[in-house]
């Protein structure tokens, strides 16, 4: 009974936080900020600010929104596994096994 408590209390932790990770951000950018992405913990991005100087070159500027958008998504991945691997340490589970 104690292991069936104790997974239920993991899935419970595991929940609130994919709940928190929802409204947390992260944010990422490139060309020296000209392109700032900002995404929750859950891979969503949420705002996308261009600087009107960097509009004049389109390629350019689509090299930097990909840039940052990528950036973005990294940090926000990290931030999840390091929610999750909070949750996994407190059962003794190997590191990555979340």
């Amino acid at each position: 009974m104690k292991m069936l408590r104790q997974v239920q209390q993991m899935q419970d932790r595991m929940a609130k936080v994919q709940t928190e990770l929802e409204t947390e951000t992260v944010e990422a950018s490139a060309g020296g900020g000209a392109v700032r992405v900002v995404a929750t913990g859950t891979q969503k991005v949420v705002s996308v600010v261009i600087d009107p100087a960097a509009a004049a070159d389109t390629e350019m500027l689509q090299d930097l929104v990909v840039a940052a958008v990528n950036e973005a998504m990294e940090a926000s991945k990290q931030l999840a596994a390091k929610r999750m691997q909070a949750i996994a340490g407190g059962l003794g589970l190997p590191p990555g096994l979340l």
